[in-house]
């Protein structure tokens, strides 16, 4: 883990203090799952801490949607109502970014996930997301392209609108101010 990517122990603590007043109150979101294992995890994991707050930092609202018990991990998810603001007006990959000539966004999703260390979702866990609340009722969200779309020029996006999840393509080279990303991270 590189010094740049390590929080203090004063931002671990103000970001394990806000991460377990979000997990207190969302228990919907994650019922049977105690809070204590889930701080040990973090504690174990300080990489994954820095992660969660590049998450917090951009307005994700991180917080726990799941348990792998194939992995042993909990899966956090950004659960702010509408896309994080910190990671919107952008277009879907690099790729996408180079095309453009003219009015570049200032970064594209899938750069900013991995240098985030996250995943970007894709449409199962976006869909699984919204089993858990309304979220993007006036924003969308990139979400993970299939190959042979991306190839093609596409990528894919959602949003949930008319108690509806709607998944729409678009050219990776365009954005939106109120399109951006929602990431996961397992701890």
């Amino acid at each position: 883990m590189s010094q740049t990517n390590k929080l203090s122990s004063e931002q671990q603590e103000s970001l394990l203090n806000v991460l377990e007043k979000r997990f207190e109150n969302n228990k919907h979101r994650h019922q049977n799952i105690e809070w204590e294992k889930v701080l040990l995890k973090l504690k174990a994991n300080p990489e994954k801490l820095w992660s969660l707050d590049e998450m917090e930092r951009t307005e994700g609202e991180p917080d726990v949607v799941g348990f792998d018990e194939k992995t042993n991990e909990y899966i956090f998810y950004d659960c702010a109502a509408e896309s994080p603001k910190g990671r919107r007006s952008i277009c879907y990959d690099h790729e996408a970014l180079e095309k453009r000539k003219e009015n570049k966004p200032k970064d594209s999703a899938i750069n900013m996930a991995q240098e985030m260390g996250i995943q970007i979702l894709n449409e199962e866990e976006y869909r699984n997301l919204q089993k858990l609340g309304k979220f993007d009722t006036k924003t969308s969200s990139w979400i993970l392209t299939p190959v042979n779309i991306r190839k093609l020029g596409g990528a894919i996006f959602s949003d949930f609108r008319y108690d509806t999840v709607f998944v729409y393509h678009n050219g990776a080279d365009s954005y939106y101010a109120a399109r951006g990303f929602r990431g996961s991270l397992k701890v």
